[in-house]
Protein backbone atom coordinates (compact mmCIF):
# COMPACT_ATOMS: atom_id res chain seq x y z
CA UNK A 1 0.00 0.00 0.00
CA UNK A 2 0.97 3.48 -0.94
CA UNK A 3 -0.33 6.12 1.09
CA UNK A 4 -1.19 9.12 -1.20
CA UNK A 5 -0.48 13.12 0.10
CA UNK A 6 -1.61 15.90 -1.90
CA UNK A 7 0.07 18.70 -2.45
CA UNK A 8 -0.48 20.50 -5.75
CA UNK A 9 -1.61 23.95 -5.58
CA UNK A 10 -5.39 22.62 -7.34
CA UNK A 11 -7.22 20.09 -6.26
CA UNK A 12 -6.26 19.96 -2.19
CA UNK A 13 -7.25 18.38 0.37
CA UNK A 14 -10.18 18.35 1.82
CA UNK A 15 -10.87 18.49 5.97
CA UNK A 16 -13.34 15.26 7.06
CA UNK A 17 -15.94 18.09 8.25
CA UNK A 18 -16.70 18.90 4.61
CA UNK A 19 -16.41 15.50 3.40
CA UNK A 20 -18.67 13.77 5.66
CA UNK A 21 -21.23 17.11 5.44
CA UNK A 22 -21.12 16.18 1.57
CA UNK A 23 -21.88 12.61 2.52
CA UNK A 24 -25.17 13.04 3.45
CA UNK A 25 -28.53 12.53 1.61
CA UNK A 26 -28.46 15.22 -0.99
CA UNK A 27 -31.66 17.55 -1.42
CA UNK A 28 -33.33 19.29 -3.76
CA UNK A 29 -31.93 22.80 -5.25
CA UNK A 30 -35.20 24.12 -5.12
CA UNK A 31 -36.81 22.69 -1.50
CA UNK A 32 -37.14 24.75 1.56
CA UNK A 33 -34.26 22.87 2.93
CA UNK A 34 -31.63 24.26 0.04
CA UNK A 35 -32.47 27.99 1.23
CA UNK A 36 -30.63 28.43 4.04
CA UNK A 37 -27.88 26.51 2.84
CA UNK A 38 -27.32 28.66 -0.03
CA UNK A 39 -28.01 31.98 2.42
CA UNK A 40 -25.12 30.62 5.18
CA UNK A 41 -22.73 29.94 1.94
CA UNK A 42 -23.33 33.83 0.91
CA UNK A 43 -22.56 35.37 4.31
CA UNK A 44 -19.72 33.51 4.28
CA UNK A 45 -17.74 34.21 1.10
CA UNK A 46 -18.90 38.09 1.45
CA UNK A 47 -16.82 37.56 4.98
CA UNK A 48 -13.85 35.83 3.29
CA UNK A 49 -13.95 38.29 0.05
CA UNK A 50 -14.12 41.34 2.86
CA UNK A 51 -16.98 42.65 1.14
CA UNK A 52 -20.56 43.88 1.52
CA UNK A 53 -21.65 43.28 -2.18
CA UNK A 54 -22.76 39.61 -3.73
CA UNK A 55 -20.79 37.02 -4.11
CA UNK A 56 -21.84 34.88 -7.32
CA UNK A 57 -21.93 31.57 -7.25
CA UNK A 58 -21.21 29.21 -9.96
CA UNK A 59 -21.15 25.42 -10.67
CA UNK A 60 -17.93 25.85 -13.26
CA UNK A 61 -14.34 25.58 -11.87
CA UNK A 62 -12.33 29.10 -11.45
CA UNK A 63 -11.65 29.25 -15.44
CA UNK A 64 -15.65 29.80 -15.99
CA UNK A 65 -15.33 32.47 -13.42
CA UNK A 66 -12.61 34.14 -15.64
CA UNK A 67 -14.97 34.01 -18.76
CA UNK A 68 -17.91 35.37 -16.70
CA UNK A 69 -15.71 38.12 -15.85
CA UNK A 70 -15.16 38.89 -19.28
CA UNK A 71 -18.30 38.75 -21.06
CA UNK A 72 -20.53 40.29 -18.51
CA UNK A 73 -18.95 43.50 -18.01
CA UNK A 74 -17.07 43.84 -21.46
CA UNK A 75 -18.44 43.87 -25.21
CA UNK A 76 -16.62 43.31 -28.62
CA UNK A 77 -13.79 45.89 -29.36
CA UNK A 78 -13.74 47.09 -25.92
CA UNK A 79 -9.68 47.48 -24.70
CA UNK A 80 -8.55 45.16 -22.19
CA UNK A 81 -4.98 45.40 -20.34
CA UNK A 82 -3.79 42.08 -19.25
CA UNK A 83 -0.57 41.60 -17.38
CA UNK A 84 0.51 38.28 -18.48
CA UNK A 85 3.26 37.16 -16.13
CA UNK A 86 2.60 33.65 -16.56
CA UNK A 87 0.24 30.28 -17.86
CA UNK A 88 -2.82 31.66 -16.36
CA UNK A 89 -1.71 35.35 -17.34
CA UNK A 90 -1.96 34.16 -21.03
CA UNK A 91 -5.28 32.90 -20.29
CA UNK A 92 -6.72 35.97 -19.83
CA UNK A 93 -5.48 36.79 -23.41
CA UNK A 94 -7.05 34.28 -24.87
CA UNK A 95 -10.61 34.81 -22.66
CA UNK A 96 -10.41 38.08 -23.58
CA UNK A 97 -10.09 37.89 -27.55
CA UNK A 98 -12.48 34.81 -27.66
CA UNK A 99 -14.72 37.24 -26.68
CA UNK A 100 -13.49 40.13 -29.67
CA UNK A 101 -12.07 42.44 -26.87
CA UNK A 102 -8.30 44.59 -28.06
CA UNK A 103 -6.09 43.46 -26.07
CA UNK A 104 -2.73 45.09 -24.82
CA UNK A 105 -0.56 42.92 -22.65
CA UNK A 106 2.20 44.42 -19.83
CA UNK A 107 4.28 41.18 -20.57
CA UNK A 108 6.52 40.17 -17.59
CA UNK A 109 9.24 37.62 -17.30
CA UNK A 110 8.17 34.31 -15.72
CA UNK A 111 9.03 34.38 -11.57
CA UNK A 112 8.56 38.29 -11.40
CA UNK A 113 6.22 40.57 -10.56
CA UNK A 114 4.29 43.69 -12.24
CA UNK A 115 5.69 47.04 -11.39
CA UNK A 116 2.43 49.02 -10.82
CA UNK A 117 4.03 51.93 -12.18
CA UNK A 118 3.97 50.26 -15.71
CA UNK A 119 0.11 49.96 -15.36
CA UNK A 120 -0.22 53.33 -14.41
CA UNK A 121 1.85 54.59 -17.69
CA UNK A 122 -0.50 52.03 -19.41
CA UNK A 123 -3.58 53.76 -18.52
CA UNK A 124 -2.42 57.99 -18.07
CA UNK A 125 -1.41 56.78 -22.29
CA UNK A 126 -4.56 55.00 -23.26
CA UNK A 127 -7.70 56.11 -20.96
CA UNK A 128 -9.98 54.26 -22.66
CA UNK A 129 -8.82 50.73 -21.81
CA UNK A 130 -11.84 49.22 -20.13
CA UNK A 131 -10.27 46.39 -18.25
CA UNK A 132 -7.07 45.71 -16.11
CA UNK A 133 -6.86 41.82 -15.68
CA UNK A 134 -4.23 40.09 -13.27
CA UNK A 135 -3.71 36.91 -11.44
CA UNK A 136 -2.95 37.56 -7.46
CA UNK A 137 -1.08 34.58 -7.33
CA UNK A 138 0.09 33.58 -10.96
CA UNK A 139 0.00 29.71 -9.64
CA UNK A 140 2.22 28.45 -13.11
CA UNK A 141 5.00 30.62 -11.45
CA UNK A 142 4.51 30.87 -7.64
CA UNK A 143 4.42 34.81 -7.55
CA UNK A 144 2.00 37.55 -6.37
CA UNK A 145 1.34 40.38 -7.67
CA UNK A 146 0.47 43.71 -5.20
CA UNK A 147 -3.18 43.69 -5.53
CA UNK A 148 -3.69 46.85 -3.20
CA UNK A 149 -0.87 48.77 -5.03
CA UNK A 150 -2.65 47.65 -8.71
CA UNK A 151 -6.19 48.81 -7.03
CA UNK A 152 -5.04 52.01 -5.87
CA UNK A 153 -4.37 52.83 -9.42
CA UNK A 154 -6.73 51.42 -11.50
CA UNK A 155 -9.79 53.18 -8.60
CA UNK A 156 -9.07 56.57 -9.98
CA UNK A 157 -10.33 55.95 -12.90
CA UNK A 158 -13.94 55.81 -13.20
CA UNK A 159 -14.47 53.79 -16.91
CA UNK A 160 -12.01 51.28 -15.97
CA UNK A 161 -12.09 48.33 -13.79
CA UNK A 162 -9.85 45.83 -12.20
CA UNK A 163 -10.40 42.26 -12.80
CA UNK A 164 -8.29 40.14 -10.29
CA UNK A 165 -8.30 35.93 -10.76
CA UNK A 166 -7.45 34.79 -7.15
CA UNK A 167 -8.37 31.54 -7.49
CA UNK A 168 -4.88 30.46 -5.64
CA UNK A 169 -4.81 33.43 -3.66
CA UNK A 170 -7.94 33.47 -1.68
CA UNK A 171 -7.45 32.31 1.64
CA UNK A 172 -3.69 32.33 1.52
CA UNK A 173 -3.04 36.17 1.12
CA UNK A 174 -5.14 39.17 2.68
CA UNK A 175 -7.44 40.40 -0.38
CA UNK A 176 -9.78 43.37 0.59
CA UNK A 177 -11.98 43.70 -2.23
CA UNK A 178 -14.02 46.64 -0.99
CA UNK A 179 -11.37 48.53 1.08
CA UNK A 180 -8.73 48.47 -1.76
CA UNK A 181 -11.41 48.99 -4.66
CA UNK A 182 -11.39 44.99 -6.43
CA UNK A 183 -13.65 45.38 -8.80
CA UNK A 184 -13.91 41.88 -10.04
CA UNK A 185 -12.69 39.00 -7.55
CA UNK A 186 -12.86 35.41 -8.64
CA UNK A 187 -12.49 32.16 -6.25
CA UNK A 188 -12.29 28.00 -6.83
CA UNK A 189 -13.42 25.91 -4.72
CA UNK A 190 -10.44 23.78 -4.97
CA UNK A 191 -7.95 25.52 -3.62
CA UNK A 192 -8.10 27.48 -0.15
CA UNK A 193 -11.22 26.99 0.19
CA UNK A 194 -10.62 22.92 0.34
CA UNK A 195 -13.49 21.36 -1.47
CA UNK A 196 -13.51 19.04 -4.96
CA UNK A 197 -13.23 21.22 -8.12
CA UNK A 198 -16.61 22.44 -9.12
CA UNK A 199 -17.02 25.89 -8.30
CA UNK A 200 -16.42 29.33 -8.51
CA UNK A 201 -17.03 32.26 -7.42
CA UNK A 202 -17.15 36.16 -8.21
CA UNK A 203 -17.34 39.25 -6.39
CA UNK A 204 -18.61 41.88 -8.29
CA UNK A 205 -18.38 45.37 -6.46
CA UNK A 206 -21.19 48.51 -7.75
CA UNK A 207 -18.72 49.48 -9.96
CA UNK A 208 -18.11 46.72 -12.31
CA UNK A 209 -22.67 46.19 -12.07
CA UNK A 210 -22.96 49.05 -14.17
CA UNK A 211 -20.43 48.15 -16.82
CA UNK A 212 -22.86 44.84 -16.53
CA UNK A 213 -25.52 47.09 -17.59
CA UNK A 214 -23.98 47.99 -20.84
CA UNK A 215 -21.95 45.13 -22.21
CA UNK A 216 -23.13 42.90 -25.17
CA UNK A 217 -21.01 40.21 -25.30
CA UNK A 218 -23.12 37.18 -25.58
CA UNK A 219 -23.57 35.29 -22.19
CA UNK A 220 -26.30 32.71 -21.61
CA UNK A 221 -25.14 30.00 -18.88
CA UNK A 222 -22.40 32.44 -17.36
CA UNK A 223 -25.25 35.53 -16.95
CA UNK A 224 -24.28 37.35 -14.14
CA UNK A 225 -27.12 39.92 -14.15
CA UNK A 226 -29.89 36.74 -13.51
CA UNK A 227 -27.60 35.30 -11.11
CA UNK A 228 -27.57 37.80 -8.94
CA UNK A 229 -31.28 37.99 -9.24
CA UNK A 230 -31.53 34.38 -8.44
CA UNK A 231 -28.98 34.97 -5.47
CA UNK A 232 -31.37 37.28 -3.59
CA UNK A 233 -34.09 34.91 -3.22
CA UNK A 234 -30.83 32.07 -2.04
CA UNK A 235 -30.90 30.39 -5.53
CA UNK A 236 -28.67 29.67 -8.79
CA UNK A 237 -30.16 30.43 -11.73
CA UNK A 238 -29.41 26.81 -13.27
CA UNK A 239 -29.17 23.14 -11.08
CA UNK A 240 -27.38 24.28 -7.97
CA UNK A 241 -23.93 21.98 -7.08
CA UNK A 242 -25.99 21.39 -3.50
CA UNK A 243 -23.32 19.15 -2.45
CA UNK A 244 -20.85 21.44 -2.90
CA UNK A 245 -22.45 24.35 -1.48
CA UNK A 246 -23.38 22.14 1.75
CA UNK A 247 -19.26 21.33 1.98
CA UNK A 248 -18.43 25.14 1.33
CA UNK A 249 -20.34 25.78 4.45
CA UNK A 250 -18.18 23.52 6.50
CA UNK A 251 -15.38 24.59 5.33
CA UNK A 252 -16.39 28.17 5.27
CA UNK A 253 -17.01 27.21 9.09
CA UNK A 254 -13.06 25.72 9.90
CA UNK A 255 -11.91 29.10 8.44
CA UNK A 256 -14.19 31.19 10.65
CA UNK A 257 -13.09 29.57 13.41
CA UNK A 258 -9.97 30.25 12.84
CA UNK A 259 -10.15 33.49 11.92
CA UNK A 260 -8.76 35.45 8.50
CA UNK A 261 -5.53 36.99 9.83
CA UNK A 262 -4.48 33.87 11.36
CA UNK A 263 -5.47 31.99 7.94
CA UNK A 264 -2.93 34.29 6.15
CA UNK A 265 -0.30 34.21 9.06
CA UNK A 266 -0.65 30.36 8.53
CA UNK A 267 -0.09 30.26 4.96
CA UNK A 268 2.95 32.99 5.04
CA UNK A 269 4.28 30.83 7.38
CA UNK A 270 4.30 27.33 5.65
CA UNK A 271 5.55 29.24 3.28
CA UNK A 272 8.15 30.58 4.15
CA UNK A 273 9.19 27.33 5.92
CA UNK A 274 9.15 26.09 2.25
CA UNK A 275 11.34 27.99 0.74
CA UNK A 276 14.17 28.25 3.43
CA UNK A 277 14.13 24.35 3.60
CA UNK A 278 15.07 24.64 -0.51
CA UNK A 279 17.38 26.70 -0.14
CA UNK A 280 19.09 24.92 2.49
CA UNK A 281 19.09 21.97 0.01
CA UNK A 282 20.94 24.36 -2.62
CA UNK A 283 18.45 24.34 -4.44
CA UNK A 284 17.31 27.93 -6.04
CA UNK A 285 13.24 29.48 -6.22
CA UNK A 286 12.03 30.02 -9.73
CA UNK A 287 10.14 32.97 -7.85
CA UNK A 288 12.51 35.81 -8.06
CA UNK A 289 10.28 38.38 -6.94
CA UNK A 290 7.41 38.31 -4.17
CA UNK A 291 6.83 34.61 -3.30
CA UNK A 292 2.78 33.21 -3.16
CA UNK A 293 1.87 32.02 0.00
CA UNK A 294 0.07 29.43 -1.81
CA UNK A 295 2.45 27.43 -4.24
CA UNK A 296 6.59 27.30 -4.31
CA UNK A 297 8.22 27.24 -7.49
CA UNK A 298 12.14 26.30 -7.01
CA UNK A 299 13.69 25.36 -10.19
CA UNK A 300 15.09 21.20 -10.83
CA UNK A 301 19.16 20.93 -10.30
CA UNK A 302 21.17 21.24 -13.27
CA UNK A 303 20.94 17.80 -15.31
CA UNK A 304 17.83 16.57 -13.62
CA UNK A 305 14.19 17.08 -15.19
CA UNK A 306 11.76 18.63 -13.08
CA UNK A 307 8.78 16.66 -14.06
CA UNK A 308 10.68 13.66 -13.48
CA UNK A 309 10.97 14.90 -9.72
CA UNK A 310 7.61 15.64 -9.87
CA UNK A 311 6.70 11.79 -11.18
CA UNK A 312 9.28 10.47 -8.73
CA UNK A 313 7.06 12.10 -5.84
CA UNK A 314 4.29 10.50 -6.95
CA UNK A 315 5.07 7.22 -7.99
CA UNK A 316 7.49 6.52 -5.72
CA UNK A 317 6.46 8.25 -2.29
CA UNK A 318 2.63 8.61 -2.87
CA UNK A 319 3.26 12.94 -3.45
CA UNK A 320 1.44 14.88 -5.71
CA UNK A 321 3.01 18.16 -6.19
CA UNK A 322 2.89 19.70 -9.56
CA UNK A 323 5.62 20.37 -12.50
CA UNK A 324 6.23 23.46 -14.75
CA UNK A 325 3.85 24.97 -16.79
CA UNK A 326 4.19 26.25 -20.52
CA UNK A 327 7.96 26.60 -21.99
CA UNK A 328 9.12 25.74 -17.92
CA UNK A 329 8.06 22.47 -17.95
CA UNK A 330 11.08 20.26 -17.30
CA UNK A 331 12.48 23.33 -15.72
CA UNK A 332 10.51 23.71 -12.42
CA UNK A 333 8.32 21.80 -10.14
CA UNK A 334 6.06 23.17 -7.70
CA UNK A 335 4.80 22.27 -4.11
CA UNK A 336 1.28 23.78 -2.55
CA UNK A 337 0.90 24.45 1.33
CA UNK A 338 -2.91 25.35 0.30
CA UNK A 339 -6.25 25.49 2.29
CA UNK A 340 -6.15 22.03 4.52
CA UNK A 341 -2.16 22.21 4.94
CA UNK A 342 0.22 22.50 7.99
CA UNK A 343 3.26 21.67 9.74
CA UNK A 344 3.63 18.35 8.55
CA UNK A 345 2.37 18.50 4.99
CA UNK A 346 5.57 20.64 4.58
CA UNK A 347 7.80 18.11 6.05
CA UNK A 348 6.69 15.55 4.24
CA UNK A 349 6.98 17.07 1.04
CA UNK A 350 10.41 18.22 1.91
CA UNK A 351 11.49 14.90 3.19
CA UNK A 352 10.03 13.40 -0.36
CA UNK A 353 11.93 16.02 -1.98
CA UNK A 354 15.23 14.80 -0.21
CA UNK A 355 14.76 11.33 -0.87
CA UNK A 356 14.27 11.58 -4.47
CA UNK A 357 17.13 14.01 -5.54
CA UNK A 358 19.18 11.83 -3.55
CA UNK A 359 17.69 8.83 -5.54
CA UNK A 360 18.07 10.44 -8.77
CA UNK A 361 22.09 11.07 -7.45
CA UNK A 362 21.98 14.87 -6.87
CA UNK A 363 24.45 15.25 -3.90
CA UNK A 364 23.22 15.81 -0.52
CA UNK A 365 23.03 15.33 3.10
CA UNK A 366 19.05 13.75 3.95
CA UNK A 367 17.37 15.35 6.56
CA UNK A 368 19.19 19.15 6.12
CA UNK A 369 15.89 20.66 4.40
CA UNK A 370 13.53 18.94 7.40
CA UNK A 371 15.73 20.14 9.78
CA UNK A 372 15.66 23.91 8.97
CA UNK A 373 11.62 23.53 8.47
CA UNK A 374 11.51 22.11 11.49
CA UNK A 375 13.03 24.76 13.25
CA UNK A 376 11.06 27.59 11.31
CA UNK A 377 7.38 25.74 11.92
CA UNK A 378 7.90 24.88 15.97
CA UNK A 379 5.51 26.33 18.04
Amino acid sequence: MLKRYLLAPGPTPVPPEALLAMAMPIIHHRSPDFLPVLDSAKKGLQWLYQTKNDVLVLCATGTGGMVGSVNNFFSPGDKALVINAGNFGERWTKICKSYNLSVEEIKIDWGYTVKPEDVEKALKKDPSIKGVFVQASETSTGVYHDIKALAEIVRKYDNTIFVVDAISALVAHDLRMDEWGIDVLIGGSQKGLMLPPGLAFVGVSEKAWKFADKATSPKFYFNFKKERESLAKNQTSFTSPVTLIIGLNESLKLLRAEGLENAFARHERLSRATREAIKALGLDMFTKESPSYAVTAINAPAGIDGQEIYKNLRVKYGITAAGGQGHVKGKIFRIAHLGYAGAFDVITAIAGVEMVLKGMGHPLKLGTGVAVAQELLMV
